[in-house]
């Protein structure tokens, strides 16, 4: 399992990429940022195994969407985690509305109970 909070405001996906193949400025400095804050080593991520995710999501724009902080979130991840996000079958966002210069992301990963089957 691993569970861990960081206090950086989440990078919306609308920030990620300039056209079709090139990371924006921005994301550039929060997948540095991210990269930094996040805790080291793999802290347990079950090795093969079909994954759960689990962010929780502190935006101060009421206007955020949830969904957009979670692909570049995800990625950043499975490059610091070494792990292939294709192996996430599951993933919980829960969205608070928190102050400005209060954003933050919490996230677990787990190996999940029972992977979906067709």
């Amino acid at each position: 399992m691993i569970k861990a909070k960081i206090h950086i405001k989440p990078l919306s996906v609308n920030k990620v990429w300039q056209g079709r193949r090139f990371k924006t400025k921005d994301y550039k400095q929060y997948e540095e940022l991210v990269t930094l804050a996040l805790p080291n080593g793999k802290l347990g991520i079950p090795v093969g195994e079909a994954l759960s995710l689990e962010l929780t999501v502190g935006l101060s724009s009421k206007n955020a969407d949830l969904d957009n902080v979670c692909k570049p979130f995800l990625d950043i991840l499975q490059k610091k985690y070494k792990f292939n996000d294709r192996r996430v079958y599951n993933i919980i966002m829960t969205k608070m509305s928190v102050a400005k210069g209060k954003e933050f992301i919490e996230f677990r990963i787990d190996k999940l109970s029972a992977p979906p089957k067709p």
